[in-house]
C-alpha cells in the first residue's frame, strides 16, 4: 500500500561526531501522531464532511474548538480557539459536537497495532504515543521501516492517516514527527541531531510553552544555538529543575526513557460558562460538580492527592491560579471542595466576570495509609 507524504532524512553533512546521547548504542524512538485526529474520524464518518473546513466542538458563544481539519486550519482555525473566534476566520466552518467515545475505540484499534511491535508504548493522548523498538518483537532492523508498516496498518485499520517521528531520543522523535505532516515521516539522526536543534527556534520546542519561549528571548536565547551558549548553571537559576533538561536538548541529549506505565501526575476538570459569573455564591456552586468528578475518579482508581489548584478564566480569556499542597493526602470530596472554595474566596471580589472555573488534584499517590485528621476516607 502507498503512503501519500514523503519521508525526509535529516542528514548532517559536515562530518564533526555528535554529542548525542551518553547510551553507546543509540536507541530508536518513534513517536506517532494522528493527523487531524478528531476532526478526521468525524469526516471519515460523515462524507459530507470530507474536503470541507470542521471543527470538533461546541458553536455557542462560550464554545471552544476541540480540533480542526487540515481544511479548517488554512484560515488559521486551531484547537483551543473560542468558536466565536473560528467562525470569524472561516465563515463555511462546519461545528461537529465530539464524540470521545468513538474517537477512544479508534486509539483502542491503534494501540493493538502499536502492541504488535513493542510492549515499549508510552501514551501521550488519545492521538499520539511513543515507541521504543530497539529491540522490537518482529526484529525489524530499521525504524524507519517499522514506522512506515505501523502507519500502513493503521490506515486499513482505521482509514485515517498517521505521521511519525524517529530518531534516537523522545524529544527529537515529538519534533520529527511534525516536520512531514500531514500523512509523513521524518528521521533525525544521530549525526544530523544536534545541528538540527541548533537551528531551530526554542519557541518551537516541544516542552517549551509561550510564558517559557518568552522569557528565554528576555534571556536573549531565540534558537537551540543561543540555548547551548548557556551554561547549566545559568539554565538552573533561570529554570529552576527544567534548566537540566533544556541544557541537554540544547545539546540533542535527552535520556528520558519510554515508560508504558507513566503515572499520571494531575487530573482535573473545568466548565465554561454561558454566561459570565460575578457572584461568589455562584462561583462556588460551580465548584461542586468539578469537584465531584475529579473525586469519582480518584475512587474509583484508589488514588488521592496532597495538592488541589482552582483556575479562574475571566472574560477577557486572562487566568489566575491558586493552589494548596498539604502533607497528608486529601481524605474527602468535601474537603477537597472546602479547600477550592477557600481558594476561589482568595481572588474575590472577581476583577472582571468568570468566564471559567477549573479544579485539578496534582501530586496524585495511591490512597492513603494515613488518612487526613479532619475526614475519614468514606462517609
Amino acid at each position: 500500500m502507498q503512503l501519500a507524504g514523503e519521508e525526509k532524512t535529516l542528514e548532517k553533512s559536515r562530518g564533526q561526531q555528535p554529542l548525542a546521547s551518553r547510551e553507546t548504542t543509540p536507541r530508536k524512538i518513534i513517536h506517532v501522531d494522528m493527523d487531524a485526529f478528531y476532526a478526521s474520524v468525524e469526516q471519515r464518518d460523515n462524507p459530507d464532511l470530507k474536503g470541507k473546513p470542521v471543527a470538533v466542538g461546541g458553536a455557542a458563544a462560550r464554545g471552544v474548538v476541540a480540533a480542526a481539519s487540515y481544511e479548517a486550519r488554512k484560515f488559521g482555525v486551531h484547537s483551543a480557539m473560542p468558536s466565536v473566534t473560528a467562525a470569524r476566520k472561516c465563515p463555511d466552518l462546519i461545528f461537529v459536537r465530539p464524540r470521545f467515545e468513538v474517537y477512544k475505540a479508534v486509539s483502542q484499534q491503534i494501540r493493538e497495532i502499536f502492541a504488535e511491535y513493542t510492549p515499549l508504548i508510552e501514551p501521550l493522548s488519545l492521538d499520539e504515543a511513543y515507541l521504543d523498538v530497539t529491540e522490537n518483537l518482529k526484529d525489524m532492523p530499521i525504524a524507519t521501516e517499522i514506522a512506515l508498516e505501523i502507519r500502513q496498518k493503521i490506515k486499513v485499520a482505521t482509514g485515517l492517516n498517521a505521521s511519525a517521528g524517529i530518531s534516537y531520543n523522545k524529544f527529537l522523535a515529538k519534533m520529527a514527527s511534525d516536520l512531514n505532516k500531514p500523512n509523513g515521516q521524518a528521521v533525525i539522526t544521530p549525526r544530523h541531531g544536534p545541528a538540527f536543534v541548533e537551528q531551530l527556534p526554542v519557541k518551537k520546542f516541544h516542552g517549551v510553552g509561550p510564558a517559557t519561549a518568552e522569557k528565554m528571548h528576555r534571556l536573549g536565547i531565540h534558537t537551540g544555538a543561543d540555548l547551548k551558549a548557556k551554561s547549566l548553571s545559568f539554565l538552573t537559576d533561570h529554570f529552576g529543575k527544567s534548566g537540566p533538561y533544556f541544557y541537554g536538548i540544547a545539546r540533542g541529549i535527552d535520556n528520558r526513557q519510554v515508560k508504558p506505565d507513566r503515572v499520571r501526575k494531575s487530573i482535573g476538570s473545568e466548565d465554561t460558562f454561558a454566561t459570565d459569573i460575578s457572584d461568589l455564591g455562584a462561583a462556588k456552586a460551580e465548584l461542586a460538580p468539578l469537584v465531584g468528578k475529579i473525586w469519582a475518579y480518584c475512587v474509583d482508581r484508589n488514588m488521592t492527592a496532597k495538592t488541589v489548584t482552582v483556575k479562574v478564566k475571566y472574560s477577557d480569556f486572562q487566568q489566575i491560579t491558586r493552589s494548596r499542597t498539604q502533607t497528608l493526602c486529601f481524605a474527602s470530596e468535601a474537603e477537597i471542595l472546602d479547600i477550592s472554595e477557600s481558594l476561589l474566596e482568595t481572588v474575590y471580589p472577581f476583577r472582571k466576570g468568570v468566564r471559567l472555573l477549573g479544579v485539578t488534584l496534582s501530586s496524585l499517590g495511591e490512597d492513603a495509609t494515613e488518612p487526613s485528621a479532619q475526614l475519614p476516607l468514606f462517609m
